[in-house]
């Protein structure tokens, strides 16, 4: 084969480089390609001329011999061919003159000759070698010529002839002693020439990418030369000498160094095996094979198991026990190899290959022909290998002692069960630390980088240290009392950078468990480092280790505190400091909570020096958190500023009442958290979570709020789990909403802001730009009720060294700068925030504004404050919340009013102008959606600001008239309307058409009810709701309320208690002005029909009784008897809707009249005088006698006299509903009576007041007080009157008037038309000897529907402290801020004295029962001073009576107040004694029947016919004139009684109308008074 070019060597090749360490290099590359190059072809026979050759040899046949010829003397064409058709002929006659044709062809082979004729000769001259019949000297012939140099291309051809002259190495006979030397030379030439064709082609293809690959013949000829040499061996070695062989050795060990080919070094080891199987290794040559041998054993994997059979047939032999010496000789005798890395290269080589095949000896037994290993030299050899700190021989050491620990069976070598494991430990140890200094791979990460030596994971030292530390594990595990325990402890404890958690955990508890880091044991420091810097410290072990070696610090630091004269206190320091190294860095949850709580320890006694370090590593996590993650939340299941902030947390907690400069520092530091929008959601929460829960008592004392009361407004804005379930419901019933910017296509205005300059003059203006309140990816955040708001329970008294007020104030007192927290606050307003933040300022800043002496110091921030609420509601923007949340902007403005509610507590401190601007604000949230709240803003700045609502009062009144029929507003703006009117200070300005403001709003409710009634036209007993949606939204107010909110029995009989209130309200002179119109629309249908409803006519019978006079009920005069004014007749009428009672003294002319309303009653005494008779004669006898029976002596006068005087010259009516009736003088007339009489003239409630005490919860220790607080004291005087119970005149609601059970006295309160009587527990008797439960008091309070409760507890007040079915609403009234007992004596004394110092101001609640509704201004909690609490209370209390007294009978039908009972008494009566209607008779030629309605009083309209169409269009008016015209006639009489609510129509032209009879008939009927009187 022709080389190619550049096939052939350089002028100069440089020395070889690889060896056993190029071997990874070749494996890594692609292999060269090893294929003998093509045969040529043939060239094409030419015709022999047989007459030319005529030489005759014998043996050949006839045929043959011309070729032969032609062979011998032929051209060369003609020789090649006669080469290749005779090399058949020999294989076919055996008999051929085999030796005459190798003669004549041997000299084709030369290297001069072609290509063609080579092979063409080789071919001859292999199959003339085949011949069997060769003597040894022809054979020897046959030897010399094939072996002679020939062209390298045909090395294959010559190897493949001297294989079959041996027959594969079998017969080498005439050539004994030369075929190992002629294979030898040929190994070493031919590998050179292998070196050189893999460098040529390793060139060309880093020349060229896409080069290929060239054919290497070379490879395969070394193969082939590998394999016959093998062979060689096998079956002649005993004809190989002791030099000849050593030389051969030492050229496959040159070769096993120096490739890097894997099958080179196969075929080496290959033909070693066969030189130990078949022969011997020479002395001198067995130490360097056994070097050569054990590093192919460590270093090539694939060849592991072939270099171990030839070791192990080695060491079976006689050169067994030498090859173990020179085994260990290579672990004790290691030569220097300093500044020499070709040395050292050589010598980890040896080393690591005379370990590895020592471990495989290790566990080989001498039954099966193995050599010992002696321990002890095996020992002394790895301390003295382990001390060259080189990787490798660092694992392969490791790996040799995990097989003495643990061999293939699992059990432990029995060379060292009985032996003392510390040398080996040693060694390991050593191991260790190389793989702490050992480079880091550049593959690997630098936390790798610690234990890896290389990217070969099963062989680095770290996988190798965790087998052995395992192996420990579970020896220590199976039996913990083992001899070598401590030992192998040790061994843990020096390798503790390369434990597991498993066995560090080992190591942490034989530490806890010996006391290892306490000051008894001598190298404590060095264990506790230990400790801190291998398992706390180390981030890449998981957490329940850290947390197991932090205890133990924990431990030690306790120890340490209490013997503090044993330890010096630097150590102390030092040892924390240690801690808090590593906090900035923390990356795992867990762990920084656990050293979080135990830098809390540490920080409650620290010095001042220590503990700024360590608020200054926690600033250092929250800045990481900062700059980390700016806008969200960090993933991960808690975020680490989160953890840090609970920290500061529960150092503020502990410091509190301790130390008030630590305190101070933490509420700075948590105030910066709070503020910071680039902080973390939840530890802006968590911070907010305490500094909302700040509170100050009276005497500025902090302290933290266990509870904080903002349930109601977290459940609108759905932070309750109800009110979420609810919102979840909602959710799945409705399609997705859309949000502004979706509706608008453009984007909402969210935020408000401010500029900087203006937050810090304190002068907030109007907002320049919009803030977004960025929606919060995920889960809420926060909930109500959060019982983990703070990491632990707060103090339960207030602080005695922290305090709002600047320091100075009080020895040994800090202050909290409040103001800070203010200013905070409108920062965020300002910038905008997440809307968890958002939602969690709106929902408890309200309670916190209430504790006024919390922000004593922070009056500026509150004015600056209300302006920027104030702005936000009026004039917006207010931020939309997220979609997400299913809240809207209302949602917010609800909010935000109800911390401006909290805000007008403060008005004392603002301007005239602050406190209008205050009112404006409300009055411009009385909308549909925030009208609520700002009606019972509104209702309490009655009685805080009179001034400022009286100027405001008819622009409210008329806001209120717009929003009457809004859902759920109508029982508020009535119940404020009823609250005003007992408040004339305000509107005693008023005109007559604001007083017709108050009236429509009234009379457009009582409208919308009787349209909804003809819609209905269902019974009085299921009248028509309020104008509101029977469906509930949300967006109306704080939290879903029922459709019962406006229960539609109380709000239509509070529109009428309203009328009244305020006819009454009206000035005595203008009340006549007014009653035309009202009477029109209380008896006016919505379609223009009558009406004739009951509440309407007690409602007239009232104003008939006031339109002249403010006089209460008159009553009976007790002297009026017989025994001072003589004989008296009785007489008694139904005129109208009243009884009438005249009782007539006959002779004395005197009498008196009593009438009986349904709304009171009025008695007169009247006298008639008569002039005395003319004197005149006396009849005779017989004239005399006709006139017997006719005439009495004197002046005699009948009661029916007085009625029928009063009454003339009144034409007499035609209804007989009007008319007069008569009552007989009988017992049922008399019972009627008096039942009629109990029935009270006024509305009378019974309040229940109780007082509680500090620290009371248990009923029977509250109802047991027998004095209360000068508060409480205030109050009640404020509530009412003092009264003696015993002979009370009045009805006392259940409270004993005759032997003082109840006490001696109790309060009251009564106006025109309503009546209280508290049932006060601090002033009935109190027998615990005979009554330990205080039974005779919960008699009274238990049934009383509504009870005031002065909760002076300092504990939030439970609905459920007094069990009852009948107490519905309880008023709680809280001193806020917490107060002593003597501090309240000390502030009563002193406004007794009238000290103007700064009023005290109350929480006001009222608390309903489950499923009531929301019937008060303080459903949710008002703040109200002392000076308008009696008032304020009083009130709220006489709403919350009616609403509960309708509220009970919502089920079995509607609620009857005393004045209807009154009426429908009167109705009965009527019922029973009136005339039965006579038959119509036929129209009268006065054009029609005539109603007594019609006529009224007035003569004129008795004159007018009137046909009965005509009556619906007069009625209003003619029931006017009949109501302030007449002292008896009332013409809203209904005798139908099977429904009050039957219009008047139906009543006077049906049942109770006579039509005027004709002619004489009607004028008899007319003045025959008798029917009447």
């Amino acid at each position: 084969m022709s080389p190619s070019p550049g096939d052939e060597p350089p002028a100069h090749e440089p020395k070889n480089a690889g060896g056993l360490a190029g071997v990874f290099k070749g494996l890594a590359g692609g292999r060269l390609a090893r294929s003998p190059p093509p045969l040529p072809t043939t060239a094409s026979h030419d015709r022999i001329d047989g007459a030319s050759h005529r030489t005759v040899v014998r043996g050949l046949p006839p045929d043959q011999m011309g070729i032969f010829g032609h062979l011998k003397g032929g051209t060369l064409n003609e020789r090649v061919a006669a080469a290749n058709s005779l090399r058949h002929a020999i294989a076919d006659f055996p008999l051929n003159p085999v030796l005459d044709i190798w003669e004549a062809g041997k000299d084709l082979i030369e290297a001069s000759k072609p290509a063609a004729a080579r092979h063409a000769g080789w071919g001859l001259l292999t199959k003339c070698v085949k011949y069997p019949s060769s003597t040894d000297l022809e054979r020897s012939e046959y030897f010399q010529t094939l072996t002679r140099p020939a062209n390298p291309e045909d090395f294959h051809l010559q190897l493949a002839a001297l294989e079959d002259l041996t027959n594969h190495g079998r017969n080498v006979a005439g050539f004994y002693y030369e075929i190992f030397p002629l294979l030898t030379s040929w190994l070493s030439e031919w590998y050179n020439a292998v070196k050189r064709a893999r460098r040529q082609l390793s060139r060309s293809n880093s020349k060229s990418a896409k080069a290929k690959s060239l054919p290497m013949g070379e490879d395969k000829n070394l193969s082939q030369l590998f394999t016959f040499l093998r062979d060689v061996i096998k079956f002649n070695f005993k004809f190989a000498s002791d030099s000849v062989v050593a030389t051969l050795v030492g050229l496959l060990l040159k070769i096993c160094m120096s490739t890097s080919v894997e099958e080179d070094l196969r075929s080496c080891i290959n033909v070693i095996d066969a030189l130990v199987t078949f022969g011997t290794i020479p002395n001198d040559k067995v130490k360097e094979c056994i070097h050569v041998l054990s590093s192919i054993h460590c270093l090539v994997p694939s060849l592991q198991k072939e270099a171990w059979h030839v070791i192990s047939n080695i060491c079976k032999s006689h050169h067994g026990q030498s090859t173990v010496r020179i085994l260990l000789d290579v672990l004790r005798k290691i030569p220097a190899i300093a500044h020499d890395p070709a040395k050292e290269k050589e010598v980890v080589r040896t080393v690591r290959g005379a370990l590895s095949v020592l471990k495989k000896l290790l566990h080989k037994s001498a039954e099966k022909g193995y050599p010992a290993v002696p321990l002890a030299l095996l020992i002394d050899g790895l301390a003295k290998s382990s001390q060259i700190r080189q990787t490798r021989i660092s694992i392969e050491s490791l790996k040799l002692i995990n097989s003495l620990f643990e061999d293939s069976h699992g059990s432990i070598s029995a060379l060292v069960a009985e032996e003392h494991w510390s040398p080996i430990f040693l060694v390991a140890t050593r191991c260790a630390e190389d793989a702490i200094h050992a480079p880091a791979p550049k593959s690997e990460t630098p936390s790798q980088a610690s234990l890896l030596d290389d990217a070969e994971f099963e062989d680095s030292i770290a996988s190798q240290l965790r087998i052995l530390i395992g192996r420990m594990e579970r020896m220590l595990a199976q039996n913990p009392s083992f001899i070598q325990r401590e030992e192998c402890m040790h061994f843990l404890i020096e390798v503790q950078h390369a434990l597991p958690d498993s066995a560090a955990t080992l190591v942490i508890d034989y530490f806890r468990e010996n006391r290892s880091c306490f000051p008894s044991e001598a190298e404590w420091e060095k264990n506790v480092n230990l400790v801190l810097d291998c398992f706390y410290s180390d981030r890449s072990r998981r957490a329940l280790t850290r947390l197991q070696a932090l205890e133990i610090i924990v431990d030690v630091y306790r120890f340490l505190s209490l013997v503090q004269d044993v330890a010096e206190e630097q150590s102390i320091k030092s040892l924390i400091r240690r801690v808090l190294s590593g906090i900035p860095d923390e990356t795992d949850s867990l762990v920084l909570q656990r050293t979080v709580s135990f830098l809390v320890d540490v920080a409650e006694t620290a010095s001042p020096e220590l503990f700024d370090d360590i608020l200054g590593h926690f600033r250092a996590v929250v800045f990481k958190n900062m700059v980390q993650f700016p806008t969200s939340n960090p993933p991960g299941p808690k975020a680490l500023s989160n953890v840090v902030t609970k920290g500061y947390v529960q150092i503020f907690i502990r410091s509190m009442n301790h130390d008030a400069s630590k305190a101070a520092e933490v509420f700075t530091a948590l105030l910066n958290i709070a503020r910071t929008n680039s902080c973390e959601v939840d530890a802006r929460l968590t911070a907010m979570k305490l500094l909302f829960r700040l509170r100050a008592d009276s005497q500025h004392r902090v302290y933290l709020a266990s509870a904080v009361e903002n349930e109601s407004l977290a459940e609108s804005l759905y932070r309750t789990e109800a009110s979420f379930a609810r919102k979840l419901v909602e959710d799945a019933a409705q399609p997705p909403r859309l949000s502004r910017a979706e509706q608008t296509g453009s984007r909402p205005t969210r935020g408000v802001s401010f500029t900087q300059s203006q937050l810090d003059r304190g002068t907030p203006l109007r907002p320049s730009q919009n803030p977004s309140v960025a929606p919060h990816q995920g889960q809420r955040l926060w909930s109500l009720p959060d019982l983990e708001a703070l990491p632990e329970a707060p103090p339960a008294s207030p602080s005695p060294v922290l305090s709002v007020h600047q320091p100075g104030d009080k020895t040994g007192t800090s202050s909290l700068e409040m103001q800070l927290w203010l200013q905070g606050l409108l920062s965020i307003f300002h910038q905008g925030c997440d809307w968890e933040v958002y939602a969690f300022i709106l929902a408890h800043l309200p309670a916190q504004l209430s504790n006024h002496t919390l922000f004593a110091g922070a009056l500026s921030q509150i004015r600056d404050a209300r302006k920027v609420f104030c702005e936000l509601v009026r004039s917006g923007p207010v931020p939309d919340p997220p979609i997400a949340s299913g809240l809207r902007r209302p949602d917010v403005m609800n909010c935000l009013l109800h911390s401006l509610v909290m805000m007008l507590s403060y008005h004392e401190h603002f301007q005239k102008t602050d406190e209008d601007d205050l009112i404006r604000t409300f009055v411009h949230g009385i909308t549909d959606k925030t009208a609520k709240v700002c009606i019972h803003a509104l209702s309490v700045c009655c009685h805080e600001m009179p001034t400022c609502v009286s100027k405001s009062l008819v622009t409210i009144l008329q806001k209120m008239s717009q929003v009457i029929t809004q859902p759920l507003v109508a029982m508020h703006i009535l119940e404020f309307l009823a609250c005003l009117s007992r408040m004339p200070v305000l509107y005693s300005n008023f005109r007559d058409d604001e007083y017709r403001i108050v009236f429509a709003i009234c009379f457009r409710y009582l409208q919308y009810v009787r349209e909804r009634k003809h819609a209905a036209r269902g019974p009085y007993a299921s009248e028509p709701s309020t104008p509101s949606a029977t469906g509930t939204h949300h967006g109306e107010g704080l939290g879903q309320q029922s459709a019962s909110d406006d229960l539609p029995q109380y709000v239509y009989a509070l529109a009428y208690h309203v009328i009244t209130f305020w006819f009454l309200a009206v000035k005595m002179p203008e009340r006549p002005n007014h009653i035309s119109w009202i009477t029109k629309n209380l008896f006016t249908d919505v379609d223009g029909s009558p009406t004739n409803e009951e509440q309407a006519q007690i409602t007239l019978d009232f104003m008939q009784r006031v339109a002249f006079s403010d006089a209460s009920d008159s009553a009976e005069d007790p002297l009026f008897k017989k025994q001072y004014f003589g004989e008296m007749q009785q007489r008694r009428w139904i005129i109208g809707n009243s009884i009438v009672t005249i009782r007539q003294a006959v002779e004395t002319g005197w009498a008196e009249i009593t009438r009986r309303y349904p709304s009171g009653t009025s008695s007169f005494a009247i006298r008639v005088e008569f002039p005395p008779p003319v004197a005149m004669e006396e009849p005779s006898s017989s004239e005399s006698a006709p006139l017997d029976g006719r005439f009495q002596q004197g002046t005699t006068i009948f009661p029916s006299h007085l009625l029928m005087q009063i009454l003339a010259p009144l034409p007499q009516i035609y209804d007989a509903a009007i008319r007069p009736i008569v009552l007989p003088d009988d017992d049922a007339v008399d019972r009627a009576i008096k039942m009629f009489d109990r029935n009270s003239t006024v509305d009378g409630h019974k309040i229940g007041v109780i007082y509680i005490g500090e620290g009371q919860t248990d009923e029977a220790e509250i109802l047991a007080n027998t004095i209360g607080s000068p508060d409480y004291l205030e109050l009640l005087r404020g509530l009412g009157s003092l009264i003696k119970l015993k002979g009370a005149p009045f009805n006392t609601q259940g409270l004993d008037r005759s032997a003082d059970v109840d006490g001696k006295y109790t309060y009251c309160w009564r106006d025109r038309v309503t009546e209280i009587i508290f049932h006060v527990t601090t002033q009935m008797p109190t027998d615990l000897d005979h009554d330990p439960r205080c039974n005779n008091k919960k008699r009274h309070i238990g049934n009383d529907f509504v009870n005031i409760v002065f909760n002076d507890s300092g504990r939030p007040f439970r609905f459920d402290t007094f069990p009852s079915q009948f107490n519905y609403v309880y008023i709680i009234v809280t001193p806020t801020p917490r107060i002593s007992y003597v501090a309240a004596r000390s502030g009563a004394a002193q406004r007794k004295e009238g000290d103007s110092g700064p009023s005290p101001f109350y929480m006001v609640q009222v608390m309903s029962q489950p499923g009531f509704p929301e019937i008060s201004p303080a459903a949710e909690p008002k703040l109200v001073s002392l000076k308008a609490l009696p008032g304020f209370v009083r009130l709220l209390a006489i709403n919350a009576s009616v609403f509960s007294a309708v509220w009970a009978n919502r089920e079995g039908g509607e609620h009857i107040s005393s004045w209807r009972n009154r009426l429908q008494e009167i109705n009965r009566l009527r019922e029973r004694y009136a005339p039965k209607p006579a038959p119509s008779p036929p129209p009268s030629s006065l054009g029609g029947g005539m109603t007594a309605g019609a006529l009224g009083g007035n003569q004129g309209q008795m004159d007018s016919p009137r046909p009965v169409s005509g009556v619906r269009d007069s009625f209003g008016s003619s029931l006017r004139r009949s109501s302030v015209a007449t002292f008896w006639t009332n013409n809203s009489a209904d005798p139908g009684q099977q429904s009050h609510r039957s219009s008047m129509v139906s009543a006077t032209t049906t049942e109770n109308t006579e039509i005027m009879p004709n002619g004489a008939e009607a004028l008899v009927d007319s003045v025959d008074f008798s029917k009447w009187t």
